[in-house]
């Protein structure tokens, strides 16, 4: 009978198995593609600004606002949408938040003022709202807790992928010009509208849920599926009454996530949205130029994210690592102040390992405390509330070049939250409270 038994479970593990391998090999390289479109049309203007300045009048302080005001409308807009996407489904609302960003995105190409850029910048931000933690939440459905930090890693890498070939892209973008056009708009348009064509893809590629997979077995789709409720029902036995949103936001853990994430977002927008800037002042350079330096610091942080993302799983003791990355971003960006152009430059190249690298490691921690009845509502919130730095990072950096001539005070901040943020993830907790255990339930049929 032991011999039985023990034969069954090797079946079950092997099924879920094959039944996680093909998850990751069907949703995966998509979302990784998704993310670095995502991530390509809310950054390229980083490119532009100089191009922006000379064809619309639009300074430095103007420029930081606009970049920033994406961040207002995903913040306002991130919870609604991604409580939306829990009733419609993955599949009709991730193609709907593709389709409206990739008009917005080309849209761009048409601003004439800067009362247009702040506008589509805007509601580019509203567009974009609900994607990021769409997908973690489209984990949370498809992917047992063990298995989700490594597929967020590979996910987040297309930020870092994207940052990697949004240079050199963008600098070659920028070199047509005809129709009336300048460069900066064909790099608007054509980014954006490659978004609206491969939403088409996304939707007959993307499945709701297991059960709709035809590409898994039958038995491949039980397997995944008691294995992610188990999870759940232990979290229910530990709370098992939903708590509501106002319980939520007096939560210590989650307002904790919120303050870690958001000082990890004020030091990725900064570097960001100011890069190319910093990388201009190292010499004369075309744009196509300046794109391949841009690429450097992003290819050190794909390189960093995996590394961080291996030591993680072999050694645990997730908030160490992340303490780890963040003191390497805070360490590089206090030594970019302290040299010339080309040391500020190696120096950020640093802190890109550090803090793409602590924004992977950081999702599984509130995955892992999280109840799955809330998950997807707090996990926008976090995003939320962290993305607002996305604001706060680029409106700072350009009030601060426009009346000091220089971003170093700017720098300094980064260097401090950093360290701040390096401290406080010890105080987060990386495992739910205490669950009941719960019982084996026969899954067989009885008869009577």
């Amino acid at each position: 009978m032991k011999t039985s038994v023990s034969g069954m479970n090797e079946g079950v593990d092997s099924t879920l198995a094959s039944a996680i391998s093909k998850v990751k090999r069907h949703v995966l390289p998509l979302f990784v593609i998704m993310f670095i479109v995502n991530y390509i049309d809310r950054v390229n203007i980083g490119f532009v600004r100089t191009h922006m300045e000379h064809d619309l009048g639009i300074g430095a302080a103007a420029y930081g606002f606009g970049a920033g005001l994406f961040f207002i409308g995903y913040a306002l807009f991130e919870v609604p949408s991604n409580m939306l996407l829990q009733k419609v489904g993955a599949r009709i609302w991730l193609t709907r938040i593709m389709f409206t960003w990739g008009l917005v995105a080309a849209g761009m190409a048409f601003i004439q003022n800067e009362t247009h850029f702040y506008v589509l910048r805007f509601l580019l931000g509203v567009a974009e709202a609900g994607f990021f933690p769409g997908v973690i939440y489209y984990f949370t459905r498809w992917l047992p807790g063990a298995e989700r930090g490594k597929a967020i890693a590979i996910f987040l890498s297309g930020s870092a992928v994207a940052s990697l070939i949004s240079g050199p892209l963008s600098g070659l973008l920028l070199q047509i010009n005809g129709l009336g056009m300048h460069g900066w708009q064909w790099m608007y348009f054509i980014e954006g509208m490659f978004s609206v064509c491969l939403c088409v893809f996304v939707w007959f590629w993307l499945d709701a849920k297991p059960h709709d997979a035809k590409w898994l077995s039958r038995a491949e789709q039980d397997a995944l599926v008691n294995a992610i409720d188990a999870e759940q029902k232990a979290r229910e036995a530990a709370t098992p009454i939903r708590p509501s949103m106002g319980k939520l936001l007096k939560d210590r853990q989650i307002i904790l996530f919120c303050l870690i994430y958001f000082f990890i977002q004020l030091t990725i927008y900064a570097a960001t949205f100011w890069l190319p800037s910093i990388i201009k002042k190292m010499g004369e350079m075309s744009d196509f130029q300046v794109g391949l330096f841009n690429s450097i610091p992003w290819l050190l942080s794909i390189i960093g994210m995996y590394a961080f993302a291996s030591f993680s799983a072999k050694w645990k003791h997730q908030q160490a690592w992340v303490a780890t990355a963040l003191l390497i971003a805070a360490a590089g960006m206090f030594m970019s102040t302290t040299g010339g152009p080309i040391f500020a430059f190696v120096a950020i190249c640093f802190a890109a390992l550090g803090f793409k690298s602590a924004s992977s490691l950081f999702w599984p921690i509130p995955q892992a405390y999280l109840d799955a009845r809330i998950a997807a509502a707090v996990i926008a919130l976090i995003n939320s509330v962290g993305n607002l730095g996305g604001f706060v990072a680029p409106t700072t950096f350009g009030l601060l070049e426009e009346h000091t001539g220089s971003i170093q005070g700017g720098l300094y901040g980064l260097a401090a939250t950093s360290i701040i943020a390096a401290i406080i993830v010890f105080f987060a907790r990386t495992t739910p409270k205490p669950a009941a255990e719960i019982p084996v339930v026969d899954a067989a049929p009885k008869h009577a």
